[in-house]
């Protein structure tokens, strides 16, 4: 996979292209994930178990 605007001594081979691309799409998929959210009634339910763990102390 060699860009049509490369020249001879810019080219790279294809498991090196392949090596590049895998990494720049493990790092978009790391970055674009969503963050993992409990459902309300679990949150609100850390959250009061959090406010008595904080009133016994």
């Amino acid at each position: 996979m060699v860009s049509v605007f490369a020249t001879d001594s810019e080219q790279i081979d294809r498991r090196t292209s392949r090596s590049i691309r895998d990494a720049v799409a493990e790092r978009l998929q790391q970055s674009l994930r969503p963050e993992p959210r409990l459902p309300t009634h679990l949150e609100q339910l850390l959250d009061e178990l959090k406010k008595r763990d904080c009133d016994t102390h």
